[in-house]
C-alpha cells in the first residue's frame, strides 16, 4: 500500500509489480533516491516559512533529476511533542514511519541550503547496510563546562556534527538507536548541546561509530559542495526600534560595583530602556528594588515581578522584553535585527533552548544567562494563565519553560545566543556566527570579549 499523505515513490515503490523486468529497472532507479530528509524545523511561524522554503526547493530540484519525489519531512509536524528538536525522541518514529524502505536520513537546518543531487552522490559512496554516522565535524578547542568537560585530556579527539552543514544516519544506525532509545535511561536529564549529546550516544563509550567528516557538507560555499549555509542572522528588513525593547537587567547588591560597570561600557548605550533591578536601591546606577530578596540560586521570584512591571503603567509600552543577568554580553542591534523576523502578534519566547527530561515527556526553555527574550502576547498570555514560581529561588529560566510548555507557547531556538563563554563553544562554529550574546566573566576579561565577539562598527552611524 501507498502511503495515503505523501508523495513518495520509495514507499509506494511496494505497490509495483516486482515480477516484472520494468519493475526491476524501476526499484533499480530508486536506490539513489531511498533518502529522508529531515528539516529540523521550529513551530514559530517565521521558521515553518522557512523550512517549507527548504523543503520546496528540495522537490523542485527532484523534479529536474527525474527520480521521483524524496520524502521530506518537517519535524514539527511530525507530532505535537515539542521536545523532538532534541532528536534521540523522535528517532523511534522516524524509524517506525520510514526505517522499512529508506537507506538514510538527512537532518539538515531550515537554513541550509541543499544541492540534491550532490548530497544523493555523496550517501551514494557509503555502504548503506553498515552503521554510518556522517557530518561536517566540530570539535571542542578547551574542555568545555557545556559538554560536562568531556575528553577534557585530548578535546579535540571527539567530534560532532555542524547541524548547519547537514548530518546523516544510515538506517541500520537509526533502527538501533531507536531500539536503544525506548529501553534505556539517559545519564543526563537535561539537554544543552543535543549535536554533541547525540554523538556521544551513537559513539556509545567506543561501541558505536564516531563521526566520518564529510568535506561536501559545508557552511561556507567553495568547490563541490553538497550543501551550503546562509545565516542565522537573515535581513528580514529593518531592525526593531530601540524604543520597542525594553531590557530588563537582573542584579544584587554584591555586584553594583563589579559587573554592572561592564554592561555600562558596553552595551547599556544601545538601550532605549534599561532596568536594573536588585535587592536594594542604589541612586547611583539607579537600581530599583522590587521587593523581592535576593537568593543565591533561581531568581523565579524576581522574574515573575519583572514580567509584572513590564505590563503596569510604570514602564513605557514596548512589544518586546529581554531578561538579562549582569554578567550577560550582548548585542543589541544584533538582537533588533533578529527580533524582525518575528510576528510581535504571535506568543514568542526566544534564546538559547535547553531542555529538561526530554525523553520521556519533559519541557524546553530558553536558558536565562544567554538573554530571554519575551513579546508582550507571551507575557500578557503566561501571567493571565496564573502559572507561577513554587518558590522565590525556582530557576526561573526552566519555570518560565515549564508554563509555556503548558500553554502551547513553543521555545522558539536561536543559536546566536550563548549560556556559556565563547572558549565553551567550538570555534569552528562561533568564528561564523555574528553572535548575540555569551554569558559570565570567569576567569576572561569580559570587555575583550565583547569587543571581539559582540561589537558592532558602524562608522556611518558615528557621524
Amino acid at each position: 500500500k501507498c502511503h495515503p499523505h505523501i508523495l513518495d515513490v520509495i514507499i509506494c515503490a511496494s505497490a509495483v509489480n516486482t515480477d516484472s523486468p520494468q519493475a526491476a529497472q524501476h526499484q533499480e532507479h530508486q536506490e539513489h533516491t531511498k533518502v529522508v530528509l529531515v528539516i529540523q524545523s521550529q513551530r514559530n511561524s517565521y521558521h515553518v516559512r522557512q523550512a517549507v522554503e527548504r523543503k520546496v526547493e528540495i522537490l523542485h530540484q527532484a523534479a529536474e533529476l527525474g527520480k521521483g519525489v524524496p520524502v521530506v519531512v518537517l519535524l514539527h509536524e511530525l507530532s505535537e511533542y515539542e521536545g523532538n528538536w532534541s532528536i534521540l525522541p523522535v528517532l523511534p518514529q522516524l524509524f517506525a514511519t520510514y526505517g522499512q524502505s529508506a537507506f538514510w536520513f538527512f537532518f539538515i537546518e531550515d537554513e541550509t541550503r541543499v544541492r540534491l543531487a550532490a548530497v544523493l552522490q555523496v550517501l551514494h559512496r557509503y555502504q548503506v547496510q553498515e552503521e554510518w554516522f556522517l557530518g561536517k565535524r566540530l570539535h571542542d578547542n578547551e574542555a568545555s563546562i557545556i559538554h560536562h568537560y568531556a575528553f577534557s585530556e585530548d578535546p579535540s579527539s571527539f567530534g560532532y556534527p555542524d547541524p548547519a552543514a547537514g548530518w546523516a544516519l544510515s538506517s541500520p544506525l537509526l533502527r538501533r538507536l531507536a531500539e536503544r532509545i525506548q529501553h534505556e535511561h539517559l545519564k543526563s536529564d537535561f539537554t544543552i548541546d543535543w549535536k554533541h549529546e547525540i554523538a556521544l550516544y551513537i559513539w556509545e563509550e567506543g561501541n558505536g561509530p564516531e563521526l566520518t567528516a564529510v568535506p561536501e557538507f559545508c557552511t561556507e560555499p567553495r568547490q563541490n559542495c553538497a550543501t551550503t549555509f546562509t545565516t542565522y542572522l537573515p535581513n528580514c528588513g529593518d531592525p526593531v526600534s530601540k524604543n520597542d525593547l525594553f531590557v530588563a537587567v537582573k542584579t544584587c547588591q554584591k555586584f553594583h560595583s563589579e559587573r554592572v560597570p561592564v554592561v555600562k561600557a558596553t552595551w547599556e548605550k544601545d538601550a532605549g530602556f534599561l532596568e536594573y533591578y536588585s535587592d536594594v536601591t542604589d541612586a547611583s546606577i539607579p537600581t530599583i528594588n522590587l521587593g523581592v530578596p535576593n537568593t543565591e540560586r533561581g531568581h523565579c521570584g524576581k522574574t515573575f515581578a519583572i514580567l509584572k512591571r513590564f505590563l503596569s503603567k510604570a514602564v513605557p509600552k514596548t512589544e518586546w522584553l529581554l531578561i538579562a543577568d549582569d554578567d550577560t554580553l550582548i548585542s543589541l542591534p544584533r538582537l533588533r535585527r533578529l527580533l524582525r523576523c518575528y510576528d510581535p502578534k504571535e506568543a514568542v519566547s526566544l534564546g538559547e533552548r535547553y531542555g529538561y527530561g526530554l525523553v520521556f515527556n519533559g519541557y524546553s526553555y530558553t536558558t536565562g544567562g544567554g538573554g530571554m527574550v519575551l513579546n508582550r502576547v507571551a507575557v500578557s498570555r503566561l501571567l493571565s494563565s496564573g502559572c507561577s514560581c513554587y518558590s522565590d529561588d525556582a530557576p526561573d529560566d526552566m519555570v518560565l519553560g515549564r508554563c509555556f510548555t503548558l500553554l502551547g507557547v513553543p521555545i522558539t531556538h536561536s543559536p546566536l545566543f550563548h549560556q556559556a563563554q565563547p572558549d565553551d563553544y567550538s570555534n569552528a562554529l562561533i568564528s561564523l556566527q555574528e553572535a548575540i550574546s555569551f554569558h559570565k566573566h570567569w576567569n576572561i576579561d569580559p570587555m575583550a570579549v565583547y569587543k571581539h565577539w559582540l561589537q558592532d562598527t558602524h562608522p556611518l552611524d558615528e557621524l
